[in-house]
């Protein structure tokens, strides 16, 4: 695990090469904008992790159409702000969508800086290209950096291993270096399209902090009768993550976070080898990990508006 310590009920560990400090469980930001979830509620789970030790805090920009991000952004009025380390995604792929994207978030958040923006459902292998191209994402993020409204850049995604590679093949040939990037982790990963397997020893070579989601892929997991969701959250945490983010929505899924954070202990090989190996069947067709084999996961294909128009010099080559 990188570098670990305690902060109350909760672990520590280092965020990859940048030597932040966060904590080992993180709370997911889209669970806080359901319709089910009352907002003095989502603001009560926001204040009573962060005051028990959960420091790192995840978002995104297309998160229940704003409800997310509005929500935290109410929850860290009153000094919590500076007691985070505040995360937030951005779908635009043009230099002037990421920019308007990244410029709402702020807003509705309700803070002049953000920790940690990613690039938000890199699954295609167009992705990478339409970021990094002159016209692309990855400018509005560099320029934001340099003006102070964000300090660290990294990128997520859920569909396939060989898409995280890719992105950072393009990024390298760019000549620039990530600071996190984010995928599922999680019991039958291991089995499947593994990102455990085929990304997290690149992103532990080049020191990219290690963000895992979907530990119980929404519950999806925990429907296959293999495992149990404390078994999950300390799979995920046995791994080189730096924050392995779970989704809350209610005060019991708070008690069940920290109860793993408390329970937790590294795994020996044995164990880890008997927990795969209940899973290892169920695992086998991606059946449990739909974000792998479906399309329900992907709003950036619902919503593809959401990306921002393709390069002007893209669209001159196209025939008329």
């Amino acid at each position: 695990m990188p570098g670990s310590a305690e902060r109350g009920e909760m672990p520590y560990r280092v965020l990859g090469r940048t030597g932040e400090r966060v904590s080992a469980i993180g709370l997911g930001g889209w669970h806080l904008g359901l319709k089910n979830v009352d907002e003095q509620l989502s603001i009560r789970i926001v204040r009573q992790a962060v005051d028990r030790g959960i420091n790192f805090l995840d978002n995104s920009w297309d998160y229940n159409e704003g409800a997310s991000e509005i929500r935290m952004g109410k929850a860290l009025r009153d000094g919590y702000r500076n007691k985070v380390f505040l995360m937030t995604k951005i779908d635009g792929r043009s230099k002037a969508e990421a920019k308007r994207q990244l410029d709402e978030s702020l807003r509705r958040l309700g803070t002049d800086r953000i920790d940690l923006v990613q690039h938000h459902e890199i699954i295609r292998y167009e992705d990478p290209h339409r970021i990094f191209d002159e016209e692309g994402a990855h400018g509005a993020l560099v320029e934001a950096r340099q003006a102070g409204k964000i300090r660290y850049i990294g990128f997520t995604g859920h569909k396939d291993p060989r898409i995280h590679l890719h992105m950072l093949e393009v990024a390298s040939a760019h000549g620039f270096v990530f600071d996190t990037a984010q995928m599922p982790l999680n019991v039958m990963d291991a089995h499947y399209r593994s990102f455990e397997r085929m990304v997290v020893p690149e992103l532990v070579k080049q020191q990219i902090g290690v963000l895992g989601m979907k530990s119980m892929a929404n519950g999806i997991i925990l429907k296959s009768g293999t495992v149990t969701a404390i078994e999950c959250l300390h799979y995920a945490l046995g791994l080189p993550t730096s924050v392995v983010i779970t989704g809350i929505e209610s005060m019991e899924r708070l008690e069940q976070a920290f109860e793993a954070a408390r329970t937790f202990r590294p795994m020996d090989a044995a164990q880890r080898s008997a927990l795969l190996a209940k899973t290892k069947i169920a695992a086998s067709r991606g059946e449990f990990e739909l974000f792998k084999t479906t399309s329900i996961f992907d709003s950036t294909a619902t919503n593809p508006e959401w990306l921002g128009e393709e390069p002007e010099r893209v669209q001159q080559l196209m025939p008329q």
